[in-house]
């Protein structure tokens, strides 16, 4: 099968919506359903999807870091513009393709392209996202509390990862 990534469009938000219910029905992201999930697909920065077969299979996006910075950023020593990579996920019957390593390295190109530094959160209890980044290089910044609550009320332990060194 041929992968395929292109800018997302707004024609993709249905689709997206579809496959985040089934990450979140079989593994748990996000931990708590989205009032409005077209909304939180859609975010607020730029996004890219991963096409296999002609079919919508997931998605990344790139933030800026909202203003005032996250108290962790201050350990980068990074001056200039930070993006986020968000909303990473690929369908579950997509999964083990590398449609989540592809993502995740279109994202950091389009962040470098731009002059930007990169950053990433991520629940540390979804373990093989966690074991993606750390394949791919990305760096442990710190653990902290995630600024969301899960369906207990409790705050989650985020992991914070900066791009792969050069």
């Amino acid at each position: 099968m041929t992968l395929h990534l292109r800018p997302r469009s707004p024609d993709d938000l249905p689709e997206l919506v579809t496959v985040l219910r089934a990450v979140h029905e079989r593994m748990g992201y996000p931990s708590v359903w989205p009032d409005d999930p077209a909304a939180f697909v859609q975010g607020r920065g730029e996004a890219w999807v991963a096409v296999l077969a002609g079919r919508v299979a997931g998605q990344v996006m790139l933030a800026p870091l909202p203003d005032p910075r996250p108290e962790w950023a201050a350990q980068l020593g990074q001056p200039g513009e930070i993006l986020e990579v968000k909303r990473l996920f690929v369908s579950p019957d997509a999964q083990g393709l590398g449609l989540a390593r592809a993502l995740l390295a279109h994202a950091l190109r389009e962040s470098q392209a731009r002059g930007a530094f990169s950053v990433l959160q991520v629940n540390e209890s979804s373990v093989p996202a966690v074991r993606l980044y750390e394949r791919e290089g990305w760096r442990f910044v710190v653990r902290t509390r995630a600024p969301w609550t899960d369906p207990d009320g409790s705050h989650p332990w985020v992991r914070v990862y900066a791009q792969p060194s050069s």
